[in-house]
């Protein structure tokens, strides 16, 4: 079984509901190929347990994942990754992640104080300055700036 609540981590400021941001992990981590057909997930009761989040919130997520084929739940055997993503799934997953972050950038950017246009110029200055330059600061760094 995968270790899954060591590769999600949560946001409990963000605007975005918890399970919603399980759900969008756990497509990343298919994406990504980090998570493969058939591995197993751990059950709902155990994920809400490892990212101290309520039951109720695991199971949303994972019955929005089951909707979408992503994941199958079968009683008395556990839940799995349910198919190798296609080509055009991966494309679609990488491309909602690229809005959520976009989106994510601008809602932080707009609580700043600054107007959607500034932080997308700045993005685009950004872009053109150093567009190779795909290195990222640590997460923890930022969250001990705040």
């Amino acid at each position: 079984m995968k270790a899954l609540a060591g590769q999600i981590k949560l946001d409990f400021r963000s605007s975005e509901p918890i399970y919603l941001q399980i759900v969008r992990q756990v497509e990343r981590l298919v994406a990504s190929g980090e998570l493969h057909q058939g591995d197993q997930l751990p059950t709902v009761r155990q994920l809400a347990t490892e990212l101290r989040v309520n039951f109720n919130t695991v199971a949303r997520a994972y019955r929005l994942l089951d909707e979408a084929r992503l994941i199958s739940t079968q009683r008395g055997r556990g839940t799995y990754i349910w198919e190798e993503p296609t080509q055009e799934m991966i494309n679609h997953l990488h491309q909602r992640g690229l809005e959520d972050s976009a989106k994510r950038y601008l809602s932080e950017a707009v609580r700043l104080g600054f107007s959607p246009q500034e932080a997308v110029n700045t993005l685009e200055e950004l872009a053109r300055t150093d567009p190779g330059d795909n290195t990222l600061p640590d997460e923890n760094l930022l969250d001990n700036e705040m």
